[in-house]
């Protein structure tokens, strides 16, 4: 099956009648089309997460509500949303997933309608497993294992060793949850679970990141702790060691299906002799006799493990440091289209007002803006660094034939025009006596007012030279694209002719014909 199925259409169309965004973003991020969920639907939610009038259990419970759907696409792309909010969506979110006492049911999950139902379901079982211990580990520790910093100052290597004890084997029981998913080259073939394997790999370098740094807490602590601590810490040591040979194996798969070798980390294991060590040091405070090494042996073998899980671990950062530059790049892609659209909304007034755009830009000159700042909002423009005429003098007010200022704007210049002539013109003469008829009555039928506005000097508006391509298609006058002045043409006098018509009277004699008195 392939494409939006008419199900999707017609659920995505209800959504849209009835205002829910977020549900046809879910629908939509949820749909029968065998591959990943799209990037734009993704994101949005993502945005949903972080705007606080966004109803964060609504959004969780309606991806629940997809995952009752008996197609393996629907439910296996509804997990793999919720996944990537719980990694990338604000925090609130997951937080509202480790508040609730189940999350998903999906053990007895089976599609037995689809050619990949079968194998498909069995990775959604072992999915939504994961998923819920991700959400069980943060209701234990109220931090995500995956977000938590990193580091020598890091949460995991400044941990005081009780809550070490007790924290490294909540990591260990994610992490387990995580390798169970099992996933072979071979069956990796859709992009539905691809997607999935994708967010497993990235959890799967964070994750044993912190449990590397807490491994590492927990050996320079060692020799100083108490025989109940060594005992626990030794287990753990060694689960370690167990998990890492399967993370091993985990990478080997994401290395065959395609991930770039730059981001899968080198795992260095400590060598076999501090396990010696432990054992050596846990069997002196059991009272049991065995040849226990000296200090100074002991601590350079202590230091030589730190130093090999501390290369492991830098290792791990390089996803981070790449995932981070495609952010940025990312980031900078949507600047790049966004900032034409902004110049051409900032100056689209001025077009409106001046006519059409091609009579805009040979009125005035532009001057692209040296940069935007980081929210892409335009900065103060830049004087040309080559030699361009002298900025205009000042607004001056032109005098009128008629005694009149004129100011040096347009708007300006009409209203004070049209003040002018009114109250010269006869138009709307307050003191004007009118005719009745009569003897006297005579017969105004037209006169002309001439109308000479003074020609008004344009001003220089700085606009930049990219909105030129984006109005006019990219067909620039030759005179435009030189940063200098251009000559401007003065505005030529232009002549009304308004006919003052006045009104015949009706109760006028006709001519020729005489009056007769009853």
């Amino acid at each position: 099956m392939s494409g939006q199925s008419i199900t999707d259409r017609i659920a995505a169309a209800q959504h849209s009648m009835t205002g829910s965004a977020i549900s046809k973003a879910v629908c939509k991020a949820t749909t029968h089309e065998v591959s990943g969920p799209k990037k734009k639907h993704l994101d949005y939610l993502i945005h949903c997460t972080n705007e606080m009038n966004v109803n964060i259990p609504q959004l969780a419970d309606t991806l629940f509500e997809r995952t009752a759907n008996s197609s393996w696409v629907v439910v296996f792309k509804a997990l793999i949303t919720t996944h990537h909010l719980m990694m990338y969506g604000n925090e609130r979110f997951i937080q509202y997933l480790a508040s609730r006492n189940t999350l998903f049911n999906l053990n007895n999950f089976l599609d037995k309608g689809a050619l990949q139902g079968y194998d498909m379901s069995t990775f959604i079982r072992r999915y939504s497993r994961y998923l819920n211990e991700k959400a069980m580990s943060y209701r234990l520790v109220a931090v995500d294992f995956t977000k938590m910093k990193r580091g020598i100052d890091g949460v995991m290597r400044t941990m005081n060793t009780e809550k070490l004890i007790k924290t490294l084997p909540i990591i260990q029981n994610q992490l387990d949850a995580l390798l169970d998913f099992q996933a072979n080259p071979n069956e990796l073939t859709n992009g539905v679970i691809n997607s999935a394997f994708m967010l497993l790999f990235k959890d799967s370098i964070r994750l044993f990141a912190a449990y590397n740094e807490g491994v590492i807490n927990l050996l320079e602590k060692y020799f100083d702790m108490k025989k109940n601590q060594c005992k626990d810490a030794l287990d753990i040591y060694k689960k370690f060691l167990y998990r890492m040979t399967k993370l091993s194996e985990f990478l080997k798969v994401a290395e065959q299906v395609g991930i770039d070798q730059g981001d899968i980390p080198d795992l260095s294991q400590a060598p076999s002799s501090l396990l010696e060590a432990l054992e050596q040091h846990l069997a002196s405070l059991e009272g049991k006799k065995t040849k226990e090494l000296n200090a100074d042996t002991r601590a350079s073998t202590l230091s030589s493990a730190v130093s090999s899980l501390s290369s492991t671990g830098m290792s791990f950062s390089r996803m981070d440091e790449k995932e981070k530059q495609q952010a940025l790049e990312e980031e900078q892609a949507r600047l790049d289209i966004l900032i034409p659209i902004r110049l051409f909304l900032l100056v689209l007034p001025l077009v409106i007002k001046y006519g059409s755009a091609l009579q805009f830009f040979h009125k005035y000159e532009f001057v692209c803006p040296s940069g935007f700042d980081a929210l892409g909002d335009l900065l103060k423009p830049t004087v040309p660094t080559h030699t361009a005429p002298p900025p205009p003098p000042p607004p001056q007010m032109a005098i009128h034939p008629g005694g009149k200022l004129l100011a040096n704007d347009l708007d300006s210049s009409l209203a004070n025009l049209v003040g002018s002539e009114c109250q010269d013109s006869c138009w709307n003469q307050t003191g004007e006596k009118k005719l009745t008829g009569g003897q006297n009555w005579q017969n105004k039928t037209m006169s002309t007012t001439q109308w000479s506005p003074a020609p008004v000097a344009p001003q220089p508006m700085p606009v930049p030279h990219m909105l030129i391509t984006v109005l006019i298609g990219n067909r620039v006058p030759p005179q435009m694209g030189q940063m200098g002045g251009v000559p401007v043409m003065a505005p030529q006098p232009m002549m009304y002719n308004q006919p003052v018509l006045r009104p015949t009277n009706p109760f006028a004699p006709m001519p020729g014909a005489q009056m007769q008195f009853m």
